[in-house]
């Protein structure tokens, strides 16, 4: 396997978890400098450890020696995923799939007129999104915001909220949600 580099994969990994080498350390009953020492390229560690540091990291032999798996960063039609809602005069369409791993969850919510999205409960995170098609009315408590074509939103979802559209045109809106919630 010429020119894959453990230490800097380990790194990379390390760092998507959000762990400190000392953190990482830790969790694997290994030394800082050790750690260090792999991410350096400066030693290698054996099988076994190996196992145990890539447990630690959420991923196993496998899926770190198979190149196959990089992350894919461009997302066609193909890989959308649709749901309609008839009753609710919606169709939902996932941008990104098996958006769960991510930290957040971006749709295009379609809106048939007097149609609207489920009612969220409230929750931690951060809500954004821009209406790329007719108009609106996003609903966040007990208050009522008119969103028009080319108009974005951003707010904590500290309260129950949905989207309605309340006119007689359809409206899409391209909706981001963090964490994922959809």
């Amino acid at each position: 396997m010429s020119g894959f580099a453990i230490g800097a994969k380990i790194r990379e990994l390390r760092i998507r978890n959000g762990l400190t080498q000392e953190e990482l350390a830790n969790r694997s009953e290994l030394s800082k400098g050790f750690i260090s020492q792999i991410e350096s390229e400066q030693t290698s560690p054996s099988i076994a450890t190996l196992v145990d540091i890539l447990e630690c990291l959420g991923t196993n032999l496998r899926d770190f020696f198979n190149e196959a798996t990089e992350e894919k960063i461009v997302f066609t039609k193909k890989d959308y995923f649709e749901t309609e809602n008839l009753d609710q005069g919606n169709k939902i369409t996932w941008l990104v799939p098996n958006c769960q791993k991510n930290d957040m969850e971006p749709i295009i919510l379609t809106l048939e007129p007097g149609g609207k999205s489920s009612e969220e409960e409230p929750h931690n995170g951060e809500e954004f999104g821009i209406v790329l098609q007719g108009t609106v009315m996003l609903h966040i408590g007990d208050k009522a915001y008119k969103v028009k074509k080319g108009e974005s939103f951003y707010f904590l979802p500290f309260s129950r909220h949905y989207i309605a559209n309340n006119t007689t045109k359809s409206a899409k809106v391209l909706w981001v949600v963090t964490p994922p919630s959809f």
